[in-house]
This record gives C-alpha cells, structure tokens and sequence, in this order.
C-alpha cells in the first residue's frame, strides 16, 4: 500500500464526498460582471489573482477595493500572487526583503477582505534558480507564513513547471521547512520535467501532504509560450482528479482565463462529478 493509499484511508470517511467548491479567475474587468459570469455558469467561488500595478496605495483606496470585492457576495474568494520576479529568497538581500515587504502588504489586503488562503510562489519569471538562496528561501518563507498565521491567512506555496517547486522531493522540502501550506497545480504538475521524464509521479506533489493541500489549479497542461491548455476529454485529466478527490482538496480552481476554453474545463469537470456522485450512489446502494 503507498503513502499516499495510506494517507487517503485516514482523510475518507463512509460518507457522501462533499462536492468542491469550483471557481474561476477574475479575468473579467468589473466585479458585478464577474459575478454575473460565474452565477450563471455554475461556480461558487472567486480565485482573485492581484497585480502588482493596480494594488491599492492608500488606506482609501483600500477600502474601495474591500468595497468592490463585497460584490462579489455569496462567492467565496481566495487569493493569488503571480507575481513575476519577486522572490522572498533573492542572493540579494535588498531584493529579498523587497519581495516580503510586498507579500506582507497582500497578506494585510487579504486579512482586511477576511480571506482565508493566499497562494505564491518560488521562482516564478526567472529561468534559473542561480539568483536565489535555498537558506533564505527557507527562512523568509517560514517568516512570511508565521506573518500570515499573525492575520489569520493561511500561506500556500504553488509548483511550478520548472525549478526547486517544480520538483517533488525539494517541494517537499521547502513545505516541511517553512510550514506552508499547498496549492497543487495539476497542469504544472503535468508539464514538469521530473514527471515527463517518469523520475516522479504526479501524485509525489501532494503525498506527504494531503492533509495541506487546500487549493488545486485545474486545466490539462501547460505549454511555453501558450499558456494553460484546457483538457479535450475527461480522460485528460481524470487520474490527476481522482488524485484531488482522494486528499479531500475542495477548492478547484479552474485556471484558464479565456471564456471557451473555461467552459470546456467546466463541462469536463461536471462529467467527473456526475459520474463520481453516480459511482458512489451505486456503491452505497449496494446489499452486502
């Protein structure tokens, strides 16, 4: 029996699976469109990534933003930092304590939108992991999760195609070292080099922390210079699905900012739903 076997043993229950939240990303300008959009097309949730450009300066201006997310109501919102070139463990200290004083900021944005959960990264924009610290790293990040405990936002760390997060033994690693929690991006997961190459299984992401993984990003795969690629079939993606339902992760973003190709990757993910509840309804119907 795997770890991962094992670990799914303890988290299930005899009962009915909860459904995940599903949700979208706000790649719409205007939040009454936003909400509109999603309403109507069966999501229950918000995945509001910040740009750095447009984050609010001033305590007004903060308080507008809190405003214009309340629009938003009833979806529950959670939080995302792509934030290119910003990395807690930058070799240059100047740097470093840069990148934390602006997660810092997000995460008193967070706090004062009530969020819950705010997803980064390590890595993201660069193409070598030369210009960053493996101690630093550890450290700022450790900090920085401490920090948002303070605020009552829980800090996940996201993998990545490439680099230490894109790789399952040091993702694990700077998890266990900083105390992080885990947003398991499935395409990323799919596209990654220690995958591709069979030296890993997708699944070795989230095996030692199922119990962590709060959010998952959900599309087929990524390919450079593209972008994210929906799924054509549930076929696609079901196994790394099954993977997700396993661990109990309820928050399912589906990561794709174009209108077909997010309603193809909702199609797909209502089919593994509705075949899943069936499954279950069959096996909990079943005489013994």
């Amino acid at each position: 029996m795997s770890l991962l076997t094992k670990n799914v043993a303890v988290a299930q229950n005899s009962q009915r699976p909860v459904k995940p939240k599903l949700a979208m990303c706000n790649f719409f300008s205007g939040t009454n469109k936003l909400r509109q959009f999603a309403l109507e097309n069966g999501f229950s949730g918000i995945d509001w990534s910040f740009d750095v450009s447009t984050l609010p300066d001033t305590p007004a201006e903060e308080s507008k933003w809190v405003r214009d997310l309340s629009n938003l109501e009833p979806l529950e919102i959670r939080f995302h930092c792509p934030f290119h070139q910003q990395d807690l463990g930058h070799k240059d200290p100047v740097q470093a304590k840069a990148a934390e004083a602006l997660f810092r900021r997000v995460i008193r944005l967070v706090a004062r939108a009530e969020g819950k959960y705010l997803t980064i990264h390590i890595g993201l924009g660069h193409d070598s992991t030369e210009l960053l610290s493996w101690k630093a790293t550890i450290d700022n990040l450790r900090r920085l999760v401490q920090y948002g405990a303070s605020q009552g936002v829980r800090v996940c760390l996201e993998n990545l195609v490439w680099g230490w997060t894109g790789k399952p033994d040091l993702f694990e690693k700077l998890i266990r070292g900083s105390g992080a929690a885990v947003t398991f991006d499935i395409g990323h997961a799919h596209a990654c080099e220690s995958v591709q190459n069979q030296y890993y299984a997708v699944e070795d992401f989230v095996t030692p922390h199922f119990d962590r993984t709060f959010n998952a990003h959900i599309y087929h795969t990524e390919i450079s210079g593209v972008g994210h690629i929906p799924p054509d079939r549930l076929g696609d993606i079901k196994d790394r699905l099954t993977i997700l339902e396993n661990i109990s992760c309820m928050w399912w973003v589906l990561e794709v900012r174009e209108i077909d190709g997010l309603l193809q990757t909702k199609k797909v993910i209502d089919e593994y739903l509705e075949k899943t509840n069936e499954n279950h309804s069959c096996s909990s119907g079943r005489s013994w």
